[in-house]
C-alpha cells in the first residue's frame, strides 16, 4: 500500500457542485492508482451556513458517482479544541499575537493604503504591541515572515512564488474565538497526514499562507496541485445560470453516473485522443501531471453524447433499475406485470440519450395510447388503412411467432402477399401501437407488447377511424 494520502474536503453549504465532484474524482483516481488512501472531510466550521441537508447531499452525490472513501467522513467542527491548542502554541512561541484593531480602524487603514497606492494589507500595528486591554475584543494573527519569498512546485501549474512582503499577518482566530479556514485546513491536513492536496485553483493564493503555517508549526508541507476552474459556454465561471451544476441534478435529469464521471475526468485531463474510459482504464491511465493548466468549458452536448453511449452499451437489467424511479414519477408501476422492463429497455437503448427520454419513450408499453400524434393522425388514421390494420391483426392472430426477427419476417411476407411496401404498413402500425412515429421497430414493439395487446390496439385504432368517419 502506498503512503500517498489525499482528501476531498467540501463545505456543507450547498449541493455537490460538478467542479467539486471533478476535484474529488482526481483525488480518488490518484489514490486508487497508487494504492493510497482517499479521505472525505466535511469542512463545517461555518456554523451559520453549514446544514445537515447539505452534508447529506454531498454524501449522496459521492455515493452516486461511486467515489468511495477509505477514511471518514470526518467533521472539521469536531476539532475545535485541537485548533485552540495550536493557536495557543503559536502565541506561546511568539509566532502569533493578539490584534485589537477594530473593524473601523482596519477599514480606515485599508482606504488610506489604497489612496496612497499601496497594497491594502494589515500594517502590523499590533505586531509588537505590549499592552493587552482587558475586556477589549481581539483577533489572533499569525506573525508572517516579512522578507524573502514563499514558493511551491505545483504539480499542475509548475513553480509558483509569492514575495512575503505581499502577504500580511493572517487572522487565525476571530473575535468570537472560532478559528479561520486557512488555519483549520493546515491542522486537519497535518494530523490526517495528507501528502498531496488536489484542489481548485481558486485556492492558489491561500497556499503560501498555509505553507508558512505548516513550517511555523513544524509540520511537513504536502505537495499541491491546483486544478483550473470549469467555465460555462460564455467563458464565465460555471453557475446555475448555465444550467444544472449539482451532481444530483444531473442524476435527476437522467444522466448515468459513469457518463458524468467519464465526462468530468476528460474536463481538463487527457490521455491522447481517447474519449471513453471505463473506471478501470481511468485508474490505470490517470496522471495528475496531464491535467491542463487552462480552464475547461462545460459542454452539455458532449455529456449527452457520452450518456447516449453508456445507455446504448449498458446492461439492460441495470438500466431497468435506474429507469424505475422515472417511471414511478410518471404513474407507472413497471413491475406490476407485462411487459418485462429489461425487455422494454432493450428496445429503447439505441435511441435514448437520457433516462428521461427512455422513460417518456416507454410509456406506450404500459399505457394504451389515448390519443395519437397530431401530425401522424392526418396520415395514418385514414379509412383506406382499415384494410392494413385488419390484415395485420388477422395475420398476427393466426401466428405463433414471438421474437422480433420472426415478426419482421411475417410483415415482409404480408407485404409481398398484398403488394404493399413496408412503409405503407410499418408506419401506420407503429402509430396504432405507440401513438407516435418516434418508436422502436415494429418487430421489437410487437414482441415486447405481445400479440394479444397488439391486436387490441389495432382494433382500437380501427374503431377510432370508423368513429371519425
Amino acid at each position: 500500500m502506498s503512503d500517498i494520502r489525499v482528501r476531498f474536503a467540501p463545505s456543507p453549504t450547498g449541493y455537490l457542485h460538478v467542479g467539486g465532484a471533478r476535484t474529488a474524482l482526481f483525488n480518488w483516481l490518484l489514490a486508487r492508482k497508487q494504492g493510497g488512501t482517499f479521505i472525505l472531510r466535511i469542512e463545517d466550521t461555518d456554523v451559520e451556513r453549514s446544514t445537515q441537508e447539505s452534508v447529506d447531499a454531498i454524501l449522496q452525490g459521492m455515493q452516486w458517482l461511486g467515489l468511495d472513501w477509505d477514511e471518514g467522513p470526518f467533521y472539521q467542527s469536531d476539532n475545535f479544541p485541537l485548533y485552540k491548542e495550536y493557536i495557543q502554541k503559536l502565541q506561546d512561541q511568539g509566532k502569533a499575537y493578539k490584534c485589537y484593531c477594530s473593524a473601523e480602524e482596519l477599514e480606515a487603514k485599508r482606504e488610506l493604503a489604497m489612496k496612497e497606492g499601496r497594497k491594502p494589507k494589515y500594517d502590523g500595528t499590533c505586531r509588537c504591541r505590549a499592552d493587552q486591554p482587558a475586556g477589549q475584543p481581539y483577533v489572533v494573527r499569525f506573525r508572517a515572515p516579512q522578507e524573502g519569498s514563499t514558493s511551491f512546485d505545483d504539480l499542475i501549474k509548475g513553480t509558483i512564488t509569492f514575495p512575503n512582503e505581499e502577504l500580511d499577518d493572517l487572522i487565525i482566530q476571530r473575535t468570537d474565538g472560532t478559528p479561520t479556514y486557512n488555519f483549520c485546513v493546515v491542522i486537519d491536513d497535518a494530523i490526517m497526514r495528507i501528502t498531496t492536496v488536489i484542489r481548485g485553483d481558486d485556492h492558489v493564493n491561500n497556499t503560501p499562507r498555509q505553507i508558512q503555517l505548516y513550517e511555523a508549526l513544524g509540520f511537513p508541507v504536502p505537495q499541491f496541485a491546483h486544478v483550473p476552474m470549469i467555465l460555462g459556454a460564455d467563458k464565465t465561471r460555471l453557475s446555475k445560470r448555465h444550467g444544472a451544476t449539482s451532481v444530483i441534478a444531473y442524476r435527476d435529469m437522467g444522466f448515468l453516473p459513469e457518463a458524468l464521471v467519464n465526462y468530468l475526468v476528460r474536463l481538463g485531463w487527457s490521455h491522447g485522443d481517447d474519449e471513453i474510459f471505463s473506471r478501470e482504464e481511468m485508474i490505470q491511465k490517470f496522471d495528475i501531471g496531464n491535467v491542463g493548466r487552462s480552464a475547461s468549458v462545460f459542454n452539455t452536448d458532449k455529456l449527452l453524447w457520452l450518456n447516449a453511449h453508456y445507455i446504448k452499451t449498458g446492461d439492460p437489467a441495470r438500466l431497468a433499475e435506474l429507469l424505475t424511479p422515472f417511471l414511478v414519477e410518471r404513474g407507472i408501476n413497471p413491475h406490476s406485470g407485462n411487459p418485462d422492463l429489461a425487455t422494454v429497455v432493450k428496445t429503447l437503448q439505441e435511441r435514448a440519450r437520457t433516462m428521461i427520454e427512455m422513460a417518456d419513450g416507454s410509456l406506450f408499453y404500459y399505457r394504451t395510447p389515448e390519443s395519437y400524434d397530431a401530425a401522424a393522425l392526418s396520415k395514418f388514421t385514414k379509412e383506406h388503412l382499415l384494410a392494413v390494420y385488419e390484415a395485420v391483426a388477422l395475420t398476427l392472430g393466426k401466428s405463433t411467432t414471438q421474437t422480433a426477427p420472426e415478426i419482421d419476417a411475417l410483415f415482409k411476407e404480408l407485404c409481398a402477399e398484398k403488394g404493399w411496401k413496408m412503409p405503407q404498413v410499418g408506419q401506420p402500425v407503429r402509430i396504432a401501437l405507440s401513438g407516435g412515429t418516434q418508436a422502436p421497430g415494429i418487430g421489437e414493439i410487437i414482441a415486447t407488447l405481445g400479440i394479444q395487446e397488439t391486436v387490441l390496439r389495432l382494433d382500437r385504432v380501427r374503431d377510432h377511424i370508423l368513429t371519425c368517419q
